[in-house]
């Protein structure tokens, strides 16, 4: 048989990775291959932190398959370009890879295959990200669902998504690799050096998120509830970089939880994050206009404030809300934010700052190693009030009793923003409401979270008012 180039996107593992798997069982060389082209991402290309992440992993990928007796052939270039060449130096004739559903990339992908059928190319894609695939899942109208309650109850009803595949022992291999380019020439990494903590706080790879989630369903599975909310402690898996790069599927991960033998875990609130992050693919499939605009036409008439400075407080961590301030630096030193931080974050920059939700989604784009464009759309959609299953738009997040109630010894406070690390815990989360100033270097408040609810609120009745009138 002829080779078959599996051309890798993000899935960069060799276990439950049915494209590699299918490529073996068609007989002859397979030639795993993966293509920088960041410019047919359109204007959600990988950010810089994720751009980190991806050589990490693309490096642990290489010492995977070079225990198989393959070699990953790295090249960089138009998608199609590169596969047509790949094809003339090898003389392959089927080319497989996993399916991934972010709008730019299912138009270029449709391209791509249309083109290399023409050729006479045998093309098959495969489902490697998701239990469900989009477009299987329809509400009782034929219809996507829009509220996640019903969509995940209805995923759990259905045929169980099945086991996952286990991982080759071996790659048949050319006669002759082709010639790839060295890893570094990608220039994924960062010329300055600013991911040292970043690189201190992550394993990166396959075998790390195997570990990762093993250790989480062993020491921290059963105060998950309980624990998922507390940013000061180590209480949920921190899984999200690994799924997002494909390191490991959700099919592993469900296989890993069942290994745990505790009965009634399908139904527990760590299944149902998973199933949070279906829904989000399922969105972002169906409405793709989403990570740029509302899901909601109405909301597209809101008009909100452009205050530059404020952005680069919030950016930065120098709003003067110690919980809001501690979770933007958490995030620009280590790529990673707690989840109950993000939804408090964002509350602030929507609500509290009343800046367009994009400019967050923009800035978590760029520095978190876990940004997945349909996570990420529907994290501040849902903020913001103008997403599916989004929360009321009277819900604001109050930072100080949010830190009060989740940071209650302060620990996660005093470890991001060191100006306070010797702050009475009876200040901590408002210091400038204490009898002595705060420390020297930490800034006031930039906004009155009681007037700027006010404001937000009476903006967003104003709205509703305005469309029953229309």
């Amino acid at each position: 048989m002829s080779p078959t180039l599996v051309w890798f996107r993000l899935d960069l593992r060799i276990a439950d990775h049915p494209a590699l798997q299918a490529a073996i069982a068609r007989g002859g060389p397979v030639i795993p291959v993966f293509i920088w082209s960041p410019g047919e991402e359109g204007s959600w290309a990988p950010g810089a932190a994720s751009r980190w992440w991806l050589h990490q992993s693309l490096r642990a990928l290489q010492e995977q398959l070079a225990k198989l007796g393959g070699t990953l052939v790295l090249r960089r270039g138009p998608a199609l370009e590169v596969l047509r060449k790949l094809r003339q130096e090898t003389g392959a004739e089927a080319v497989f890879w996993s399916r991934r559903h972010e709008p730019q990339i299912i138009a270029r992908d449709a391209s791509v295959k249309e083109a290399l059928r023409a050729d006479g190319c045998e093309v098959h894609s495969f489902n490697a990200s998701l239990l469900h695939e989009p477009w299987t899942i329809q509400n009782k109208s034929g219809k996507p669902f829009q509220v996640f309650t019903p969509f995940w109850k209805h995923c759990l009803a259905g045929t169980p998504p099945p086991a996952p595949l286990t991982a080759p022992s071996a790659l048949p291999a050319p006669k002759a690799w082709p010639e790839s380019i060295a890893l570094c020439s990608l220039e994924l990494e960062p010329r300055l050096d600013w991911a040292g903590q970043i690189a201190a706080t992550w394993n990166v790879g396959a075998k790390a998120s195997e570990q990762r989630i093993k250790e989480f369903a062993s020491h921290a599975w059963d105060h998950y509830s309980d624990e998922r909310n507390r940013p000061d402690h180590l209480g949920t898996s921190r899984i999200s970089p690994h799924l997002h790069f494909g390191e490991i599927s959700p099919r592993q991960v469900m296989a890993i939880l069942t290994a745990q033998g505790r009965p009634g875990w399908l139904a527990t609130q760590y299944v149902t994050e998973i199933g949070w992050r279906e829904f989000a693919h399922h969105l972002l499939y169906h409405f793709p206009h989403t990570p740029d605009t509302s899901l909601r036409p109405e909301w597209q008439h809101f008009q909100s404030s452009h205050d530059p400075s404020a952005l680069t407080a919030w950016c930065h961590g120098r709003t003067g809300y110690p919980i809001v301030d501690a979770g933007m630096r958490e995030l620009w030193s280590t790529g990673w934010m707690h989840n109950r931080v993000r939804m408090i974050v964002a509350s602030f920059l929507v609500k509290d700052l009343f800046l367009a939700w994009q400019e967050g989604a923009k800035w978590f784009w760029d520095t978190l190693v876990d940004a997945d464009l349909a996570a990420n759309t529907l994290g501040w959609q849902w903020t913001a009030g103008c997403g599916a299953d989004a929360a009321p738009y009277f819900r604001v997040f109050n930072p100080i009793t949010q830190g009060q109630k989740f940071d209650p010894d302060g620990a996660y406070v005093r470890r991001w923003v060191p100006e306070l690390k010797n702050f009475p815990l009876e200040y901590l989360h408002a210091p400038w409401t204490a009898p002595t100033r705060p420390p020297a270097g930490y800034p006031p408040p930039i906004v009155d979270h009681a007037m700027a609810r006010d404001r937000a609120l009476a903006a967003y009745a104003s709205l509703r008012e305005s469309l029953k009138q229309s």
